[in-house]
C-alpha cells in the first residue's frame, strides 16, 4: 500500500515533468494558471541541473539539455527510492 502510493505520485510528478517539457515548446502556456503551476511543482528539480549544465548553441538557438540528464536522473532516483522504500517495509515487517 505504502509502497504503491509512493510509486504513484513518483509517477505524477513525472509526468509534471514531461508536461514542463511540453510548455517550453510554447512559451504562451508559460502565463497561463496551469503552466505557471507546473514550473512552480518542478522548478526545483530542474534547476539544479541547469545550474551544472549549460544550454548548447545551436546557430542561434539554444538547446537545454540539462532537462534530458534530469530525466535520466530521475529514472535512476526513482527506482532507488522505491527499492529502499520496499526495502524497509520488508524489515519491519509491513510489505
Amino acid at each position: 500500500m505504502i509502497e504503491s502510493m509512493i510509486s504513484w505520485l513518483l509517477n505524477v510528478y513525472w509526468y509534471f515533468i514531461l508536461a514542463r517539457i511540453l510548455i517550453s515548446w510554447f512559451p504562451d502556456v508559460n502565463e497561463t494558471a496551469i503552466g505557471r503551476f507546473i514550473i512552480r511543482v518542478t522548478e526545483p528539480y530542474l534547476s539544479p541541473f541547469r545550474r551544472f549544465i549549460p544550454a548548447v548553441r545551436l546557430g542561434s538557438v539554444y538547446l537545454d539539455i540539462s532537462v534530458i540528464v534530469a530525466i535520466f536522473a530521475y529514472y535512476f532516483i526513482e527506482n532507488a527510492v522505491l527499492w529502499i522504500v520496499g526495502s524497509l517495509l520488508q524489515v519491519f515487517g509491513l510489505a
